[in-house]
């Protein structure tokens, strides 16, 4: 199963954050938001499928892939009993174990920071298109 979360660019998207990785529904971000990559996204955790909601609940891993034109990006996550998926406008990777309202998937094996700099150009751009597949 794959479930997508669609987003756009913003001109923004800095991409250099250590630790996390977050698609937010809100149309605007600072440049100091340097973890976000996609705004005015059609989801956040808590509009994800009873199947996906069910597998990161019970700790199952997902490839993430990240697909802005013709380049794409792939990496693991896990999911884990502590999640919420509860808050209403977020989604956030974490190569961390932390947990909140926000938190789509922890110990990741990427974020923000490791996208290539040629996806993180593109997504700079308010028209780019951004499909993050959440596949189990």
């Amino acid at each position: 199963m794959i479930e997508e979360i669609l987003a756009y660019g913003h001109p923004n998207v800095r991409a250099t954050h250590r630790t996390t990785m977050q698609v937010t529904k809100d149309e605007e971000i600072s440049r100091r938001a340097d973890c976000v990559i996609g705004v005015r996204a059609n989801k956040s955790v808590k509009d994800l499928s009873e199947a996906v909601r069910r597998h990161l609940i019970e700790g199952g891993e997902i490839l993430i892939a990240i697909a802005v034109m013709d380049l794409e990006f792939k990496f693991t996550a896990r999911g884990s009993g502590e999640l919420r998926l509860t808050h209403p406008r977020d989604a956030v990777v974490r190569k961390s174990t932390y947990v909140d309202e926000r938190t789509l998937a922890i110990r990741a094996e990427a974020s923000s920071r490791d996208i290539p700099r040629g996806i993180v150009k593109h997504l700079r751009d308010p028209k780019t298109q951004l499909h993050l597949m959440i596949a189990l």
